[in-house]
């Protein structure tokens, strides 16, 4: 049994017995390492469509064992598994069906009947997350584009999701708990060499991703949380090729390894670690043969076992699959010590997140804070790509991160709600990085940027995202004084962009600007720094009413750190008035808040640092030791699911 939450070292705050005694008898443990290791192999074709399930143990090499009947007999179908339900969806019985079988893979046992799906098919694959199982492509008899959807919890029919980019049938089919991505296929004629991807968080047509290394059909995939694999199928049909790409960054598939024989319908299915590659067909005959990679290392698959007969056509899943969210569902106990949701928005949210940055180069690290109560920060979880010099934007529910010394084009997010790694977002309109962020509930926009091409000049672009969807940046306007290593505050309305460096690292200004967040256009005159010499790299809070700066360089020939804090009133234009100290003088540090409270942290004294200080944003007066970031870094994005910018 995997070990209670809190753990003593770790518990923060009060916690009751009665709380405790809760999280162990009613809530579970935390946290889940694996949810499960358990594969089933249904149905498929042994010289005449099968209704056999049977199931191996992921982690332990040996034959497949019986375990119960499919309620028909089908092959060249789509299975997708969560924690505790196994789907088998569509195929042909030979003739088309749209029935949708499920069993719990905890009890072996026959499966019953759960819906159907919007359309009979064959030939159609199938993954998902702890929540949805998805159904990809397939032929009704023609190449369709279709993909459909069942929540595992509910029996019922399935759901139109939208559509893939191109019709195929028997597409690579795999997730991780937020992306599904379908590789391949056949559309009728020829097979493709195209991957898309969905967004699990909500309905919508796919998304080009990349391109396979050739044109693939009758492959199969399986996942870990990280890496999307292929396997078999391939430009005749029958091929040794395993290939891969990573959810987190869009692009083409490169070489994994190679399976021991060349075959196509091949069963697949995964747990955290290691990847299941079951029967299949050769160009000669059905195969049993049973093998295994191990997902994170590039290399040739390993003999497992034997299926209980030649078969191919047949379709697995998993319960501890890649679409498994590690840490679901104990993610809230990080926050709450009896497991609720985690509270978000303005009055509500307190989680401050903190990425990236350099220690003393970029680092992939991100790590979070309960503002309301003191301590230290705790990890979270990793970027996709290590980085620094950027920043973010928050809506209550999702962390977009803005710009950095990497790509400066790429954007990440993650959900406040679970514990974990970032996935791509999109793009901006303009590569750039040390842009001020600010954010409302529905919109995020990057307010300026440095010019990568030209190393020590401003870029004047402000861009925006609707922090929902997910997608590329647009176009919002341009800065009056454009600038780099600037600070943006915020309300629900009005985001103010605050001094950074304008042409070059001895020039600094002191101005502020504003635009009306949910509209478009260029920068207007808000006022100017206490600082005449002008500021770079100060922190930045806000509680809807008063946005506050604190830190950063002030010297234009050496620049020199300062501890002033100063704030404005966010609905008038006007100057800054002095707040108080910072506990240190540094530049460059990372910020959130909720209502009442900032929180600075990390930023360069001139060395990195792993301070964390914090203010009473409604009054006036100098900083308090709040803790300790698990690193010590600078020049790092951070935001919350709370600030003052939300509803």
């Amino acid at each position: 049994m995997a070990e209670s939450y809190p753990r003593r070292n770790q518990a923060r705050g009060l916690w009751k017995i009665n709380d405790i005694t809760k999280n162990i008898k009613e809530d579970g443990t935390y946290p889940q390492l694996s949810l499960g290791d358990r594969m089933l192999i249904s149905g498929g074709n042994s010289g005449g469509a099968l209704n056999v399930i049977q199931s191996i143990e992921v982690s332990t090499a040996g034959n497949s064992v019986d375990f119960g009947d499919l309620a028909i007999t089908v092959q060249e179908h789509g299975a997708a598994s969560n924690a505790t339900r196994f789907i088998n969806g569509g195929g042909g019985t030979p003739s088309l069906t749209n029935t949708i079988n499920y069993v719990n893979p905890h009890n072996t046992g026959n499966a019953s009947d759960f819906g159907d799906l919007t359309t009979a098919r064959q030939q159609t694959n199938a993954a998902g997350n702890s929540i949805i199982g998805v159904f990809s492509g397939g032929r009704t008899p023609s190449a369709t584009n279709l993909i459909d959807f069942v929540t595992y919890a509910t029996l019922g029919n399935a759901t139109d999701y939208g559509d893939l980019t191109v019709s195929r049938w028997e597409p690579a089919v795999a997730s991780n708990p937020t992306r599904l991505i379908s590789g391949g296929g056949y559309n009728g004629s020829s097979g493709t060499n195209t991957i898309d991807f969905l967004e699990l968080a909500s309905t919508g047509d796919a998304v080009d991703f990349g391109d396979l290394t050739a044109t693939f059909y009758a492959s199969s995939g399986l996942s870990s949380s990280t890496r999307w694999i292929q396997g078999g199928g391939g430009p005749s049909g029958y091929t040794t090729t395993i290939e891969s790409v990573e959810f987190g960054s869009l692009g083409n598939a490169i070489d994994f390894g190679d399976l021991s024989a060349g075959k196509n319908q091949v069963a697949t299915a995964s747990n955290k670690t290691r990847g299941i590659f079951a029967g299949g067909s050769t160009p000669s005959a059905s195969v049993n043969v049973i093998e295994f990679i191990t997902i994170a290392n590039r290399s040739d698959v390993t003999d497992f076992g034997d299926l209980l007969a030649l078969t191919a056509s047949c379709a697995g899943g998993c319960t501890g699959n890649g679409g498994i969210e590690t840490f679901v569902p104990r993610a809230p106990e990080l926050y709450s010590p009896t497991g609720k949701v985690v509270p978000s928005g303005f009055g509500q949210g307190d989680l401050g997140v903190y990425n990236g940055g350099e220690a003393p180069s970029g680092t992939n690290v991100i790590e979070f804070i309960q503002i309301s109560n003191i301590g230290n920060a705790l990890d979270f979880g990793d970027l996709t790509a290590a980085n620094s010099i950027g920043g973010a934007v928050s809506s209550a529910t999702r962390y977009v991160t803005i710009g950095d010394n990497t790509s400066g084009l790429d954007t990440y997010y993650l959900e406040f709600q679970t514990k974990g790694n970032t996935a791509l977002f999109g793009d901006l309109t303009v590569q750039g990085y040390a842009g001020a962020g600010g954010s409302n509930s529905t919109r995020g926009i990057n307010y300026g940027r440095a010019n990568p091409a030209t190393s020590g000049t401003a870029n004047e672009t402000i861009d925006y995202i609707t922090t929902a969807t997910i997608g590329n940046w647009t176009d919002f306007g341009n800065c009056n004084v454009a600038s780099y290593f600037n600070a943006g505050t915020n309300s629900s309305t009005r985001m103010v962009k605050a001094g950074g460096i304008t042409e070059g690292p001895n020039t600094i200004t002191d101005s502020m600007e504003y635009v009306t967040i949910s509209s478009t256009g260029n920068g207007t005159d808000f006022g100017n720094l206490i600082e005449a010499s002008g500021n770079w790299g100060c922190g930045n809070v806000s509680n809807g009413t008063r946005g506050v700066f604190s830190g950063g360089a002030i010297n234009p020939a050496n620049n020199v750190n300062t501890n002033v804090i100063q704030y404005i009133t966010i609905a008038s234009t006007s100057n800054t008035t002095d707040f108080g100290d910072l506990t240190v003088a540094r530049r460059q540090v990372g910020s959130s808040c909720n209502s009442t409270r900032g929180v600075y942290a990390g930023g360069e004294t001139p060395s990195n640092s792993n301070i964390m200080d914090y203010i009473t944003i409604g009054s006036t007066g100098n900083a308090t030791d709040f803790g300790d970031l698990t690193i010590s870094v600078s020049r790092h994005g951070g935001a919350s699911n709370g600030h003052g910018g939300l509803s």
